[in-house]
């Protein structure tokens, strides 16, 4: 499983540790800073100013003031667009070094950042520069001799705290709608991985957005919390784990701040008995072990319908034992590590809880290597709905495959989670499809097909997997307020 052919691409230069405020790039108040480290020889790449609620409170002041009276208030629609458009043209530019810096900071492999991470973030960028100057409002007949009309406007400063596993396509998500609906952002990136996100913001400097309108401070747990409590920030839009959500909806509450969160899953991805096997068994090995199993929407509770499972089982063994483990920067690795230690450590903790529990192992389950965070695609079978590896979100390359035997019972267990964010079917048959799709509590349904991702269809979760919608128009409406205007006609 070890990527051997010399690599063709090399980890390029750190132009920015610094937090940008207001058009500047400073250090910290405190003049505290922290390191990031490399996840593929647990090396420190750089060290990043870390921000505390001083800066936090710098950045409002800066956002605020753009967006109450400098030139992003004032600037029209269309023209907001052109910048949003420029950033994209700048990103794509720059996208071998983006996607380097992604694979450096994340370990995530260059291929995939270049085929996946960048294209998508650029896309995004352009999807909403399109809708900059087309939130409309409506024109409503009421009763008496009045004229209604609603108008959309920007909820105003907005917090973004994103996660590590794919930063610069999380900060464009959250910068898309944000911009477009011309609110001014204060970003946290991942303090595991914030060098795409202040790479990101220089390119944004470059493109002519003003002063204030972007700032972003990299920091810990308390900077993220300084922004959920700051009084100065009108909304936090919060990608993560659900307990996190639950401490920031806990903080924002003295203050009713509009509240936003896209959160984890333990998705089911069902194959039916006439279903294609081998187009279900490369969406399922793409739709888990993606990006090392760190994905939200991981399709990790794998079902299969009972008469095929044996063949399928071996099919799949096949394919995660032709995986290819090794340097991000090789072209023909396939996983890299996972982000850091914690993420490391908490994986193979579950690896150990479903051995334990009774589920078998057929391939996998150890360490890759003595260096650097890599964990061996790992398949369980013999797992039951109430072991902890088919329950809880591990985040990982950890595959668990489970029997089924019809209909009415896939979609009972499908349900049986407090998540909601996605699900798969894999059927030849179109009712069986659609039947599980209006069946299955989750934010998105992929049939014959996963982890397809556009700007224009809105992504998220039921239940405890978020609240609101990242993508489409959808994700407008988190970044605007709707007023009512009601004119006497005399």
């Amino acid at each position: 499983m070890v990527a051997t052919a010399e690599a063709k691409f090399s980890a390029p230069k750190i132009r920015q540790t610094n937090m940008l405020i207001n058009g500047k790039w400073v250090e910290s108040r405190s003049g505290k800073r922290f390191k990031t480290i490399n996840p593929v020889n647990e090396t420190v790449i750089a060290e990043v100013a870390e921000g505390d609620p001083a800066d936090v409170d710098a950045a409002v002041k800066a956002a605020r003031a753009a967006f109450e009276s400098g030139p992003w208030s004032k600037m029209d629609a269309r023209d907001r667009g052109r910048l949003m458009n420029k950033l994209a043209d700048l990103m794509e530019a720059n996208l071998d070094e983006l996607a380097a810096l992604e694979s450096l900071d994340n370990g995530k492999p260059i291929s995939d950042a270049r085929a996946a991470d960048l294209p998508l973030s650029i896309d995004c960028i352009r999807y909403y520069a399109g809708w900059a100057d087309k939130l409309t409002g409506d024109t409503i007949p009421i009763r008496g001799n009045y004229f209604c009309y609603t108008r959309r406007e920007p909820v105003g400063v907005v917090g973004q705290i994103i996660p590590w596993n794919f930063p610069l396509l999380m900060a464009a998500w959250k910068w898309g709608p944000a911009l477009a609906a011309g609110c001014t952002i204060i970003m946290k990136p991942a303090e595991q991985t914030p060098l795409t996100c202040l790479r990101l913001a220089e390119l944004a400097q470059e493109a002519g957005i003003p002063d204030g309108v972007i700032n972003v401070i990299p920091g810990f747990g308390a900077t993220g919390a300084a922004m959920v409590k700051h009084p100065g920030i009108d909304k936090i839009a919060f990608t993560g784990h659900y307990e996190t959500a639950q401490k920031i909806m806990v903080d924002a509450s003295t203050t009713l701040k509009r509240l936003t969160f896209e959160l984890g899953g333990k998705s089911p991805n069902v194959v039916f008995a006439d279903a294609d096997l081998d187009a279900a068994v490369a969406g399922a090995e793409f739709g888990l072990f993606f990006n090392q199993g760190q994905c939200c929407c991981a399709g990790s509770r794998l079902f299969v319908e009972q008469s095929v499972h044996d063949k399928f089982v071996d099919k799949m063994l096949t394919s995660a034992k032709a995986r290819r483990l090794g340097d991000p920067f090789d072209p023909n690795t396939t996983q890299g590590p996972q982000v850091d230690s914690d993420q490391f450590n908490k994986i193979m903790s579950y690896i150990d809880k479903g051995k334990s529990e009774g589920a078998k192992c057929l391939t996998g389950g150890s360490r890759f290597g003595n260096k650097g965070y890599f964990i061996e695609p790992t398949i369980f079978t013999g797992v039951t709905d109430e072991m902890a590896i088919a329950k809880d979100e591990i985040f990982g390359p950890v595959m668990s495959i489970l029997p089924f035997q019809g209909m009415d019972e896939i979609i009972t267990r499908a349900n049986s989670t407090h998540y909601g964010l996605a699900a798969a079917v894999w059927t030849k048959d179109v009712q069986k499809a659609h039947r599980f799709a209006a069946s299955v509590r989750a934010g998105t349904v992929w049939v014959n097909c996963y982890d397809v991702f556009d700007a224009a269809a809105p992504f998220g979760g039921f239940k405890m997997s978020g609240m609101g919608r990242e993508l489409g128009a959808a994700a407008l409406a988190n970044y605007t307020e709707s007023k009512t205007v009601t004119m006497s006609l005399g």
